[in-house]
């Protein structure tokens, strides 16, 4: 696959495939990724004929979360760029909770990285099946930033504790790891088994009537907002907050030149 077109979308009966396609970034989410996909699901929102859709990445990788070029590069005066920032993290808010909301079983099928905001479509995602190779973090905190937008999916799918470590700790965690805390429902031994996997699941959802489906995950959302009343809204404030930063100038600078950021120096000494 080449990285020409940032989401490739195919269609098989009611099954709708879209694959992250900037292999080259380890599928990083930068403007046009993240426009392609809030066009997919606003379509998909309103398509009664799609039952399934399969959200992947190309490369052996997932995706490694917002491209970290985006973050800290607005012109303008300072409350320009933050008002950039915050609308930016409101954006990544409202795609985690559309994801959600679609009438679609949405299946994530992981190789490789989803870090991040790459972690956060996992969570959101209905079924989550990974590869034995997967590995999974929020590593936010080390880049001087806030996992302000996908820390409520994390808390739904694995509880407060392990997302608590997870954004507090920042580590890497294995797919067998992921897998014990929830968050994926069932490890593959490899690309081949993912797909066999995800393809068996797909089966038997298309075993359900469409409707039905539908309203089966409507009941799921009724029993509790994953995103509490205002959280969005807070959550983008202090993602910007962390953005315009010198903490985040440094912990970017830090991940790009391949170095500890000086706060951990500081610790170290």
């Amino acid at each position: 696959m080449s990285d020409e077109a940032p989401l490739l979308v195919t269609r098989q009966g009611g099954v709708v495939r879209a694959v992250m396609n900037r292999p080259a970034r380890r599928n990083a989410l930068n403007g046009a990724l993240s426009e392609a996909l809030d066009r997919l699901l606003a379509e998909l929102r309103e398509d009664r004929a799609a039952r399934v859709l399969v959200l992947s990445g190309a490369g052996g990788h997932f995706c490694a979360g917002l491209d970290l070029g985006e973050v800290g590069g607005e012109t303008g005066t300072e409350e320009q760029r933050m008002a950039a920032q915050l609308e930016r993290n409101r954006r990544i808010g409202a795609r985690f909770a559309a994801l959600a909301a679609l009438p679609q079983v949405v299946i994530a099928s992981v190789q490789g990285s989803a870090f991040a905001g790459g972690l956060g479509f996992v969570c959101a995602a209905d079924i989550a099946f990974a590869s034995a190779e997967a590995r999974f973090a929020a590593p936010e905190t080390r880049r001087g930033l806030v996992a302000a937008q996908i820390l409520p999916w994390i808390v739904r799918r694995t509880g407060r504790s392990h997302a608590a470590r997870m954004v507090l700790q920042g580590h890497v965690l294995g797919a067998a790891e992921a897998g014990r805390i929830g968050l994926v429902h069932e490890v593959a031994g490899d690309a081949a088994a993912l797909e066999t996997l995800v393809a068996a699941t797909v089966a038997d959802v298309m075993q359900g009537a469409p409707g039905a489906l539908a309203e089966t995950k409507a009941m799921l959302a009724a029993l509790g907002a994953a995103v509490p009343e205002g959280y969005a809204e807070a959550g983008a404030a202090a993602f910007a907050r962390c953005a315009a930063s010198g903490e985040a100038d440094e912990g970017i600078a830090a991940f790009r030149d391949r170095r500890p950021p000086a706060w951990f120096a500081t610790q170290s000494s």
